[in-house]
């Protein structure tokens, strides 16, 4: 048996009472009495130990709960080594004792943990919760932007019509209704709403030679209208705001947070899967329609090549790379297609040239 002297509080004065405390080993108890407190036995398997710098603090009971400060350093050296002996000590008390250095690598790692979880995980999340936002909210966004945006650009009428048109005479698998504008500027873009708007750029038709290439960035861009990737990329990069309004289950700031955010939906930079899917559900349309997939390469190669010259803004959104041509063109060599001159869609293809 080791004795020592301690401080006991009760629980329930504000006073404390100086005791001799006893660990009896042999029956695993802690035993202690003073001239004001009968004899009290704590089984050590019913006690916590809680260190804070060189006072150990004996925790006994709920209500009240009743504390003995220990500050022997021996003492509570030779308790601990007890403890451990027997397999009593606890992951907190385990963990306390590792040392400073240890508690400032496990803080880091903490610390790492968190962020890879606010930065990926966090994200992810956020993405696949998108399904829960109404498809009704897609057209409202959409439409809000559209008509913002619209008023700050010029209109290609004649083009509208004829890419409308173009547009008509493909089996695009679509669930919403599209719309597409062909917008006077000679940036080399093009961009799809969550509600069925697609914006292209005067710029960009330009660029295309033949109308499959036209063909290959509709498909594309209906793509990420089918499957909803503004919506989820636009969660995406507002993950943590809606991780906050989540917890605090505020529907409505969610629904505002989101809306707050439409300005963005003509430079969101999609994911390279959902760049992978809209390439790959693209190429899908072109064989459906019997258009030539090569059209699909052919439009990204000109777009790699013009930026030798001058970014585009398509690929500051859509970036186009050596790997991802050639995952398509290995995805081409796996299909078999029909090629089959279509004179209307040539036709029209003219008219948006002119």
């Amino acid at each position: 048996m080791l004795k020592n002297n301690a401080v006991f509080y009760d629980g329930l004065s504000s006073t404390s009472q100086d005791i001799e405390i006893i660990l009896d080993e042999k029956n695993n108890l802690l035993i202690f009495s003073s001239s004001a407190i009968s004899l009290t036995k704590w089984p050590i398997a019913d006690v916590s130990f809680y260190k804070s710098s060189e006072v150990l603090n004996i925790h006994y009971g709920s209500n009240p709960l009743q504390i003995v400060k220990l500050q022997d350093e021996q003492f509570i050296l030779y308790l601990y080594d007890y403890l451990k002996e027997n397999g009593q000590l606890g992951w907190y008390q385990k963990l306390i004792n590792l040392g400073t250095k240890v508690h400032v690598v496990i803080a880091i790692a903490i610390l790492g943990i968190i962020t890879l979880g606010y930065l990926y995980v966090l994200p992810f999340i956020a993405e696949k919760a998108a399904v829960l936002i109404p498809e009704t909210y897609d057209i409202e966004m959409g439409e809000r932007f559209y008509s913002e945006y619209i008023d700050y650009n010029e209109i290609d009428s004649t083009k509208t019509v004829a890419l409308n048109l173009f547009a008509k005479q493909l089996k695009l698998n679509n669930s919403k209704n599209l719309k597409f504008t062909v917008v006077k500027s000679e940036t080399v873009n093009a961009f799809a709403l969550p509600d069925g708007n697609i914006i292209v750029f005067t710029g960009l038709l330009k660029l295309m030679e033949n109308y499959d290439e036209l063909a290959g960035l509709i498909g594309h861009e209906v793509t990420h209208v089918n499957q909803r990737h503004s919506m989820k990329m636009l969660c995406r990069n507002i993950s943590g705001y809606l991780f906050v309004s989540a917890v605090l289950s505020d529907v409505n700031g969610i629904m505002a947070t989101i809306g707050d955010n439409i300005n963005s939906l003509n430079s969101l930079s999609y994911s390279r899967i959902f760049e992978q899917q809209a390439d790959e559900e693209g190429l899908h349309l072109m064989l459906q329609n019997n258009i030539n997939p090569k059209g699909m390469t052919n439009l990204f190669k000109r777009l790699q090549s013009e930026n030798n010259i001058d970014i585009p803004q398509f690929l500051s959104s859509h970036p186009v790379t050596e790997n991802r041509i050639d995952y398509i063109q290995n995805l081409i060599k796996e299909k078999n297609f029909k090629n089959i001159e279509n004179p209307i869609l040539k036709g029209y293809f003219i008219k948006l040239k002119k």
